[in-house]
């Protein structure tokens, strides 16, 4: 009898257990996790999920039950849990947050400069923005820029400083910008978007070239030294020669292995290739082509031979051809379109000449001729009498083509007399004088002084031919350092 009483009660007191099984899984993705700590109130066992996870928790007597799930990363989560019936399995399915469900993103970033609708914007512009995160988290910036001329889009990514300096920028452009911030916690926060507006074109006179990187680009500049670049760092540009009746830029550019005659608006934009034979010679550095006064001709050199082109790169015509096959390696246009002025050499650059044609081809004039050494920079004066060049007055010649003495001078077809500039301006021992152009008003020439070393840096200098004139010298100014192939229209 005791015996039967004895099990009676065990049997009665395992009917009143029962069962609590469940699952937890990731909020939203419903993904599960695994090693999540359970635990219940009031205390019966704690275990902890499988790789699927699953619990189960057996023999829990009848009563109502807080089912507590933790795990590292996530927030905690109490699910409950009822027995009330006698041998219940209870199923539970807990849904876990990650502790940064409760992270606020950033603030709305606030743009502070340039202001919003800022005009006169030069092509350098510092934008600067404000953002606070409530957490404290780091906040990554993303940039946004459009602008009214093209669909470009540039987008800068990952920025952790609330500022960035915009550069080359475009003349006479409406440029929007916006700043997206993220806390790589939240979704991206964006700004409001602002609007500058970049200046007009600068009416520059000066053109010059300088090196960047491996390449040289082209540069514009006031009387005072503000400048900007006109051609892009990933092209090799050369010869500006501005125009002022067509408002456009002329240069030589590298194509395919090939120099060729490109125009451009002032600002660099619209960049068109003007000639489809190549300009060739014997040397890159020293060929030049000459635009006609009213801005709607060029004429170039192809070696012997000498063409003339529509600035829109129609109607190319052969205008003359060397008798004795040496290369045309500069040229220049007289203001009345009746003269041409050459320079020809040798495939080495030396027996030169300077001639002078009709625009039919006919030879009308030798101005130099029988001297050894290097020529070149040719320029004429607006009446056509005054016709400007360089010559290395050492005659050197070497495979190099290197120039030891080389000075400007003036020769007038008038008087059929030459004055040497270089001399009566004091060119420094050791360096030369090359690419000389008149200046607009031709009291003036503008040019490029350099050592003779043929490596060391070129700057461009300008030489009055007014100052102390009647004491027989001319005064040199230096203009722009590390620069050459100057222009001044």
């Amino acid at each position: 009898m005791l015996l039967f009483v004895q099990c009676s009660e065990e049997i009665e007191e395992s009917s009143h257990l029962g069962t609590i099984k469940g699952i937890v899984v990731k909020h939203e993705t419903n993904e599960p996790l695994a090693n999540v700590k359970i635990s219940t109130a009031p205390t019966t066992e704690t275990i902890f999920t499988g790789e699927d996870g699953t619990f189960i928790i057996k023999d829990v007597p009848m009563g109502d039950y807080s089912i507590k799930a933790e795990l590292k990363g996530y927030l905690m989560e109490i699910n409950p849990a009822n027995l009330i019936e006698m041998n219940q399995v209870v199923s539970v399915v807990v849904e876990m947050k990650d502790d940064n469900a409760l992270n606020s993103p950033p603030n709305v970033p606030q743009l502070i400069t340039p202001y919003d609708n800022a005009f006169e914007v030069g092509q350098t512009v510092d934008l600067s923005w404000t953002c606070v995160d409530p957490d404290g988290d780091e906040i990554k910036y993303k940039l946004i820029v459009k602008n009214n001329r093209n669909d470009d889009v540039v987008t800068i990514e990952d920025l952790s400083e609330s500022s960035y300096r915009l550069v080359n920028l475009s003349f006479d452009t409406s440029y929007f910008w916006q700043i997206v911030a993220n806390d790589d916690i939240n979704e991206e926060v964006y700004s409001p978007v602002f609007k500058f507006k970049t200046a007009k074109v600068p009416q520059n006179r000066f053109h010059f070239v300088r090196q960047v990187g491996n390449n040289l680009n082209i540069f514009s500049s006031d009387e005072t030294g503000n400048f900007f670049q006109l051609t892009q760092d990933n092209v090799n540009d050369l010869r500006p020669r501005k125009n002022v009746s067509a408002g456009l830029m002329a240069f030589l550019r590298m194509n395919e292995g090939n120099l060729h005659i490109y125009t451009s608006n002032l600002d660099g934009s619209n960049a068109v290739r003007v000639t489809q034979n190549p300009i060739s010679g014997f040397n890159n550095n020293e060929i030049d082509y000459s635009w006609n006064a009213i801005g709607s001709e060029l004429i170039y050199p192809n070696y012997n031979k000498l063409y003339r082109v529509n600035k829109d790169g129609s109607g190319t015509n052969l205008v003359y051809t060397t008798q004795d096959g040496s290369y045309i390696t500069e040229c220049v246009w007289s203001n009345d379109g009746s003269k041409i002025v050459l320079k020809t050499n040798d495939i080495d650059g030396y027996n030169a000449k300077i001639i002078m044609i009709d625009i039919m081809g006919n030879h009308l004039k030798t101005i130099v001729e029988n001297v050894s050494g290097a020529m070149g920079g040719l320029d004429i004066s607006v009446d056509g009498n005054t016709i400007l060049f360089t010559r290395d007055i050492s005659g050197f010649q070497n495979n190099t083509y290197r120039q030891l003495n080389t000075h400007i001078f003036i020769y007038n077809l008038i008087t059929d007399t030459f004055t040497d500039v270089s001399s009566l301006s004091k060119i420094p021992t050791g360096f030369i004088d090359i690419d000389p152009r008149f200046s607009p008003n031709e009291a003036e020439i503008i040019f490029t002084q350099t050592s003779n070393d043929g490596l060391s840096r070129k700057d461009i200098y300008k030489i009055s031919l007014t100052a102390d004139a009647d004491n027989g010298n001319y005064s040199r100014t230096l203009l722009f350092e590390n620069a050459w192939m100057p222009d001044w229209e």
